[in-house]
């Protein structure tokens, strides 16, 4: 009887260790995260010191700013399908090493070229994290309720790294050298190294038939070509240069779908999409972003640029949004088990566009406690839309190709922020430049100037003084807060599109039960012979 029941015992603290074992796992995946969504602001308040000391060309330094994001989404099916056949933690474990070397190479860079290289090499790592990191978290939290609280954590340190990424960039600025913002990851990389190795579970994903080396060029490719198209339509550019990379992206993709279609072992498996809680959660994600990552960018230059505020004041303007999406993200979980995925998307959708509609009312004078509201709503509202449609995304895919599922969501994500920068940017420019068109005093030529940018007219302004100058400076800044106000308007358009979209999700949170470990004979014997 007592060999029994310390039997019985010794499988308890082993069922106790694998619980613990879970989240500690949660912390090295969220440790991974964090790198990779700092590395991805990081650099925005360091252009300067990079401009001053290597001497970047315009197209340069363009390069420098985008060849992270734009690497690291062409290649996210690639590494996310290739961690479902050779292991995500092999995979994950070479990202990281990788991110490391690139680092230090991009910390060390003394010319643009190398500089551009070491980024784009981030970006492979990125590539190789990112996917790896949702899919290992989708593996070692089968259960649904504690993967939603997993999740909403992931979700929450997201946020926090794309807030820290300026701050951090901007305190190591002050005291070192510019490389400084890459040589930090480092040392957090030769500690996940070992650690990931030691702690993280290996698994796959079904290895029926060769792995599609081909179909996944294919979609990197296209990828690549597509995103390029995006991020120049976004600057305002519409030539050969950006139509091409978009026709190129478009066929590529298109004929990497139809090969997948006809493949016995596909790289990625469509099918997915047949199932409305998938294609509906990836259409969420793309809408959300669209809608609002073009919003932010706009929102910043009407800080600094009408309401005078300097980058760090702007950051802490900001800091309400990051904070609320933190806590949204935390309760995330149990917001899920309350509402349902249905409700939940649609209530932070609506959320969401409340707080856009809010924000309508910013005008030419600061006004602290509107902006203050507005952000914590966009916040909260943001974050729960994406937590909802993420993990509904995950739990509806199955676990063998989770590695694929977590890629399609962070290709979605990444091309829905690139689109709704084009998107939201035209509809700013299409509201701003008519009102610049005659300006009176100002030549023609400053005028058609001055509608390409906010920050253009201020520099033509002040180069024209006197009457002339300040008439061209309230003009522009009327036409521009006019012109957010018609974003807004449009933004808030698109999220109830998107509320509209989540009907499609399921009603309620599907939890299987609780899986109870049972001993096996084996196991029992061994607990009573070590006992």
């Amino acid at each position: 009887m007592s060999g029994t029941t310390t039997a019985a015992a010794a499988l308890r603290r082993r069922a106790a260790g694998a619980g613990a074992n879970r989240w500690v796992v949660l912390v090295v995946l969220c440790v991974s995260l964090l790198l990779v969504a700092v590395d991805a602001t990081v650099l925005h308040v360091a252009v300067p010191a990079v401009t001053e000391d290597l001497k970047p060309g315009a197209i340069e330094l363009l390069w420098i700013v985008d060849v992270y994001p734009l690497v690291c989404a062409s290649l996210l099916i690639l590494f996310g399908t290739l961690g479902d056949r050779v292991g995500r933690r092999r995979v994950l474990l070479l990202g990281y090493a990788l991110f490391g070397v690139a680092s230090g190479m991009a910390a060390l860079a003394d010319t643009a070229q190398v500089l551009i290289v070491a980024r784009a090499l981030l970006g492979v790592g990125g590539a190789m994290i990112m996917p790896a990191t949702l899919s290992i978290l989708r593996q070692v939290f089968p259960d649904r309720r504690e993967r939603a609280l997993a999740i909403g954590i992931w979700s929450a340190v997201a946020a926090v790294g794309a807030a820290v990424g300026p701050l951090l960039g901007g305190f190591l600025l002050e005291h070192f050298w510019w490389g400084s913002v890459f040589l930090v990851n480092i040392p957090l990389m030769l500690v996940s190294l070992p650690v990931g190795r030691l702690l993280l579970p290996e698994s796959k994903g079904t290895a029926d038939g060769p792995w599609d080396v081909v179909g996944a060029l294919m979609a990197a490719a296209g990828l690549f070509a597509l995103v390029l198209g995006v991020k120049r339509l976004g600057s305002g550019e519409l030539d050969g240069v950006t139509v091409l990379p978009l026709v190129v992206g478009a066929v590529l993709l298109a004929l990497f779908v139809r090969r997948q279609r006809r493949r016995t072992h596909p790289l990625v498996d469509l099918r997915m999409f047949s199932r409305p809680a998938f294609s509906t959660s990836v259409g969420c994600i793309v809408l959300a972003m669209l809608a609002l990552v073009g919003l932010e960018l706009i929102a910043a230059q009407y800080l600094q640029l009408v309401l005078g505020l300097s980058p760090l004041e702007t950051g802490l303007r900001l800091l309400p949004l990051t904070i609320a999406a933190m806590a949204s993200g935390l309760a995330g979980a149990r917001l899920l088990r309350r509402f349902g995925p249905r409700r939940m998307v649609c209530i932070g959708f609506v959320v969401t566009a409340v707080a856009v509609l809010t924000l309508m009312a910013m005008g030419g004078e600061d006004n602290p406690p509107l902006l203050l509201f507005g952000f914590v709503l966009l916040g909260f509202g943001l974050e729960t839309t994406l937590f909802g449609a993420y993990e509904s995304m995950l739990s509806e895919a199955p676990p063998e190709q989770a590695g694929g599922a977590a890629a399609i969501g962070e290709t979605s994500y990444q091309l829905g922020a690139g689109i709704g920068i084009a998107l939201l940017g035209s509809v700013m420019n299409a509201a701003y430049a008519p009102g610049l068109s005659s300006v009176r005093g100002v030549p023609a030529s400053d005028s058609a100037a001055a509608g390409h940018s906010l920050g253009e007219a201020y520099e033509i302004a002040e180069r024209l003084g006197g009457p002339a100058g300040e008439a061209l400076r309230r003009t522009a800044r009327d036409c521009f807060v006019q012109g957010l106000h018609v974003t807004l308007l449009v933004s808030a358009g698109l999220l109830l599109l998107g509320a509209a979209m989540a009907l499609r999700l399921p009603r309620t949170m599907q939890c299987e039960p609780m899986a109870v470990e049972v001993p096996a004979p084996r196991e029992v014997a061994e607990a009573r012979v070590s006992a």
